[in-house]
């Protein structure tokens, strides 16, 4: 009897920890409540109704890269050693499954920002650190993904300040 107990009890700890393991790299996924109460939240400070209107905080869970839809996404993200913040657009275009894994999108010194079918990716070449994922909850290298929903002829000028928070150019 003690023999059985002891394999079960072996086998649910390691099932657990195993469990355990896999869940620490999920992202954070929110109720439809909580991710309608954070868009409202991450909306851009501005007068511009059509950049307050347009301009939509993206959650990783949304899985936006995951197809083409032919908009403009707006990263800030950390690019070099000074931990200073960049903010970079692009248009999500290709089909990164058809092409290739993943597609370059900017470098600072030795980060390069890049997006694949999972999300984006930072790659820190100083070889002491793995890829920074969007999609994981702890990365320090994102700060804002925000997608613009209008037509591209109404695209903004967007900067962001020392704090990496988004300001409207023009």
């Amino acid at each position: 009897m003690k023999k059985i107990l002891s394999v079960l009890g072996t086998i649910t700890l390691i099932g657990t920890s195993t469990a355990s393991l896999v869940a620490c790299n999920t992202p954070q996924e929110y109720t439809k409540e909580e991710l309608a109460k954070l868009k409202e939240e991450n909306k851009i400070k501005t007068n511009n109704q059509t950049i307050r209107d347009n301009l939509e905080w993206i959650a990783p869970q949304e899985k936006p890269f995951n197809q083409v839809d032919d908009k403009w996404y707006f990263v800030v993200w950390r690019g070099d050693e000074n931990n200073d913040w960049f903010l970079t657009k692009f248009n999500n275009n290709i089909d990164l499954n058809s092409i290739s894994l993943k597609r370059k999108l900017d470098h600072y010194k030795e980060h390069d920002l890049f997006i694949s079918p999972n999300g984006l990716v930072i790659n820190i070449y100083d070889f002491t650190y793995e890829p920074s994922k969007w999609w994981e909850i702890n990365s320090n290298y994102f700060k804002f993904v925000y997608r613009w929903n209008d037509e591209e002829q109404n695209l903004p000028k967007l900067d962001i300040d020392e704090n990496g928070n988004i300001i409207k150019v023009k």
